[in-house]
């Protein structure tokens, strides 16, 4: 789960660096960058400044649109209402970045599965939670669940789903029972 920045005030004995609302050099490391949103956190090298807000747009000039967990940024930094922003990144160093963790070896990729998959049946969405990315559906013909995925929702075009929906979908048989492989509206 990730954190949400930490805010030191800034006091006699942790001053602010001279400049800070014109902006500052500041380094530090990325603790964490959501693709999806767009922004991230560093935590700066100096403990006493709390985290560093870095924004997608901050790293135009380096042709990036994120950043991997561990990259160490020197950036310009100002002081804005809510902490720390990085205006301009002067370097990015992925020397010890926090490699990405992958598929695990025993889990499977649905679209590998479109082949085996019958065809297209009708089924109504059982219940589906976003924050898992996760829900099932209940084929019509046998009242069976299928595991449907949100990736799978997304490949076919489905953005929001409500419990009693009816869909459409191919379906295999996986290890762990019925599994979703394609949907389509009904």
């Amino acid at each position: 789960m990730r954190q949400e920045p930490r805010s030191v005030p800034v006091s006699s004995e942790h001053p602010e660096p001279a400049g800070m609302a014109d902006g500052v050099r500041l380094s530090g490391v990325l603790k964490w960058f959501d693709v999806t949103r767009g922004f991230g956190f560093l935590v700066a090298d100096d403990p006493a400044l709390g985290d560093i807000l870095i924004h997608f747009s901050a790293l135009a000039a380096h042709n990036r649109r994120s950043l991997p967990e561990g990259a160490r940024v020197d950036c310009v930094a100002v002081r804005r209402d809510r902490g720390l922003q990085a205006v301009e990144v002067l370097a990015i160093d992925l020397a010890d970045v926090v490699e990405p963790r992958g598929r695990p070896a025993d889990r499977l990729d649905p679209q590998s599965l479109l082949a085996e998959a019958g065809p297209f049946e009708p089924t109504q969405v059982k219940w589906f939670n976003r924050l898992k990315g996760y829900g099932f559906l209940v084929r019509d013909a046998d009242g069976a669940d299928i595991f449907v995925h949100m990736e799978t929702l997304r490949r076919g075009g489905v953005a929001e789903v409500e419990p009693g929906q009816p869909l459409r979908a191919r379906i295999v048989d996986g290890r762990k029972g019925p599994l979703a492989v394609a949907v389509e509206q009904d």
